[in-house]
């Protein structure tokens, strides 16, 4: 009984987290295990050296399948992933979803997504009182 256990243990598949921080300049992707353990990271500028294509769709394409290579080296095939955008941002960049596009493409499956952007409230107090700045 204990063998047939230990069989498996070794055919279940492993389940991880992708982090995605994407803006208009760069995406990083960061693939973890659900400790927090990180297992590989991997950004546009690994991939392209051109400063202007380091959030381009095409190289996010790139990108996830170096992502897909790190998973399947642990045995990983489901996902988790959430996206995070700048902060005070208009938007997520657009790198984001090709990489998840892309992962679903090579076979793993994504379990759920969110945005994890933070959102600004308010701030510190702005200088100059209530009245404003005066000469």
């Amino acid at each position: 009984m204990r063998f047939q256990l230990n069989n498996m243990a070794k055919n279940e598949d492993n389940v991880g987290t992708l982090n995605i921080y994407t803006s208009f300049n760069n995406t990083i992707a960061t693939l973890t295990d659900l400790a927090g353990n990180t297992i590989g990271r991997i950004s546009g500028g690994q991939v392209t050296k051109h400063d202007r294509l380091k959030a381009n769709p095409t190289i996010s394409m790139f990108m996830a399948k170096r992502l897909a290579e790190i998973a399947r080296d642990y045995k990983i095939k489901s996902l988790y992933v959430r996206i995070k955008g700048q902060t005070g941002g208009t938007g997520l960049g657009p790198g984001a979803h090709p990489i998840v596009r892309t992962l679903g493409k090579e076979g793993f499956n994504v379990i759920s997504m969110s945005e994890i952007t933070k959102i600004a409230r308010g701030g510190p107090k702005k200088k100059g009182g209530r009245r404003g700045r005066r000469v």
